[in-house]
């Protein structure tokens, strides 16, 4: 193997990307807030909604329908993709996860139902994402929309790049 081996083409390294090493230690914090937003909610955060937002708290990439089935499923028995789809609809509802539509993929919010505008930042050589949110890109959107007289459903916003890591150990 080269020295010179671009980095999105060496093996992902878990112990090393600071995408995971952020995840693991938002997720048990994350986790519990996602149970008090239920709450506050009135809503039901069930056996199969629980193990979905934990598998995607688990990870710092973000997980499709059928991957979240394989690794929800207990003992190999088989999940109706249908359930993974609801599941990911009520945490959606509760602003617990959000879809990424550029990767048809989804991903744990770690701001705990936050109604603020979310941006995504996607790396294009690891896979990581990373959410952020800032008073001022959700009052310059509201700014733009109000201006527009169009009434969004939902914000967010998904930027690819490259990482600080990624930046960093490409060097």
């Amino acid at each position: 193997m080269s020295s010179n081996l671009a980095y999105a083409e060496r093996p992902h390294q878990e112990d090393v990307c600071a995408h995971a090493a952020r995840q693991s230690e938002r997720a048990p914090r994350a986790m519990a807030q996602a149970e008090a937003v239920c709450r506050s909610n009135g809503a039901r955060l069930t056996p199969i909604r629980r193990n979905v937002l934990a598998a995607l708290y688990s990870t710092h990439k973000p997980l499709g329908a059928y991957e979240l089935a394989e690794i929800v499923a207990p003992g190999g028995r088989r999940i109706a993709p249908i359930t993974i789809y609801r599941a990911l609809e009520f945490l959606i509802e509760q602003g617990l996860a959000h879809r990424l539509a550029s990767k048809n993929a989804y991903v744990a919010s770690l701001n705990g139902g936050a109604k603020e505008t979310a941006a995504f930042l996607i790396c294009e050589d690891c896979g990581g994402v990373d959410e952020t949110m800032s008073e001022e890109l959700s009052n310059s959107l509201l700014n733009i929309l109000g201006r527009e007289s169009f009434q969004s459903r939902e914000a967010m916003i998904e930027i690819t790049g490259r990482c600080s890591h990624c930046q960093n150990a490409a060097h």
